[in-house]
């Protein structure tokens, strides 16, 4: 079950004037459940992405990427569950590239305005012919609020859909954020099996709705890990329509580009988080915070190295308070010059670890009734520096092994 999360209400997901989304189930993998999704962009709308940096990236990523670069101007997305198209070559290639050109030939625009994704097993072959097929019961089903079952399409090991919106004042005017995503394990991203789609109808210049996306992507997707791996495609796509009343944001000193960018942060945020809720095998939601750092680059690196730590996740699992695992992870995380006798270490209300030792106080119970709840602060303070950094993660369980060794059958 996931942790302290449920789907959500669809009445709560606000239409994105600009956007349409539509379903089809076309057994790319199993019957009966939704496995396409095809989002239409109505013109004059920009888009932007991040993706993976694994070099065995997907052929969706290669001709997403490809498409962005032409520039011409996105007018749908096209996403299949159940099947990655990763690692199967250039007929990988030609699959994807084949469902981009069906996907215009139905919408009346050109292939290189289609931006395909994939998420599921990874080195099989893509049955692009299901998909095509499926191609126009979608379309058929596009309409503006169809964010909730949209959501539902792309799941893979996902328990519950992921979606998430807001409605923020934008200099005087009305404007709507509203976003899913996908994800339970293989998840690292390093990006910007995780894919990410928002949607505003603010409207921002071209040129800086990349930026928008990598600084959400930063503070977001680039800040979880269930298991330290990253995907062959994760991808993560910022659509924003123009259609609110809001006159377009043109330029990086506009003020409303840093508002704009924290709400689009902030749905993110609450998709990321959900990913990790809802990791595979997941009992505890853990946030490690670390303080005190030289640099937010070596924050970031302390915290990880805590969130990667098998040692460390299993711990959690089993409410186990043996808590030098945590110091042995910080000590492990490449800072050459660190003074252990400087780290102070915290759980909840805990003082756990002082200047680099047990703390005084610190009793084993107080460790194992805070490691017994389903979320868990985990605060490290450097005392090398003013920089912090924060990650989400998850306990790692017999349930994940499970899940892994039996995802393909």
């Amino acid at each position: 079950m996931p942790v302290n999360l449920t789907a959500p209400d669809p009445a709560s997901l606000a239409p994105v004037a600009g956007v349409e989304l539509g379903w089809a189930e076309a057994g790319i993998r199993k019957a009966n459940r939704k496995d396409v999704l095809v989002m239409r962009i109505a013109p004059g709308a920009s888009v932007a992405g991040v993706f993976t940096k694994n070099r065995f990236c997907a052929a969706p990523v290669q001709v997403c990427r490809a498409h962005l670069n032409v520039g011409r101007g996105v007018r749908a997305l096209v996403v299949n569950t159940g099947n990655a198209n990763a690692g199967t070559g250039e007929a990988g290639l030609a699959d994807a590239h084949r469902t981009c050109v069906e996907t215009a030939r139905l919408l009346g625009c050109d292939s290189t305005q289609v931006l395909p994704f994939s998420t599921g097993v990874i080195m099989e072959p893509l049955p692009v012919e299901r998909l095509i097929a499926g191609l126009p019961q979608a379309i058929g089903r596009l309409a503006p609020d169809h964010w909730y079952q949209a959501a539902e399409s792309i799941m893979t090991t996902d328990t519950v859909p992921k979606a998430a919106s807001r409605r923020i004042d934008l200099g005087g005017h009305a404007v709507t954020i509203t976003g899913i995503a996908k994800g339970a394990g293989m998840i690292r991203p390093n990006m910007a099996t995780m894919l990410g789609f928002i949607a505003t109808d603010a409207g921002i210049d071209p040129a800086l709705l990349p930026r928008l996306t990598r600084l959400a992507a930063e503070q977001s997707f680039n800040r979880i890990t269930v298991d330290g791996d990253t995907s062959t495609n994760d991808s993560f796509v910022v659509i924003a329509t123009g259609r609110s009343s809001a006159q377009r944001i043109e330029s990086i000193n506009d003020p409303r580009l840093a508002r704009l960018t924290e709400a689009v942060a902030a749905v993110a945020r609450e998709l990321a988080q959900a990913i990790v809720r809802d990791g595979e095998g997941a009992t505890k939601f853990i946030e490690i915070a670390v303080e005190g750092a030289a640099t937010e680059d070596e924050a970031t690196r302390v915290a990880y190295s805590i969130a990667h730590s098998p040692l460390v996740k299993t711990a959690f699992f089993a409410s186990d308070p043996n808590l030098g695992r945590i110091l042995a992870a910080v000590g492990n995380a490449g800072i050459d010059d660190l003074d252990p006798g400087r780290v102070q270490l915290y759980l909840n209300d805990v003082w756990v670890a002082q200047d680099g030792g047990r703390h005084p106080a610190y009793r084993e119970e107080d460790g194992r009734r805070v490691m017994q709840a389903a979320e868990i602060l985990v605060r490290v303070v450097l005392g090398r520096g003013e920089a912090r950094a924060t990650v989400w993660t998850c306990d790692l369980s017999h349930e994940y092994v499970s899940i892994n060794a039996d995802y393909r059958s």
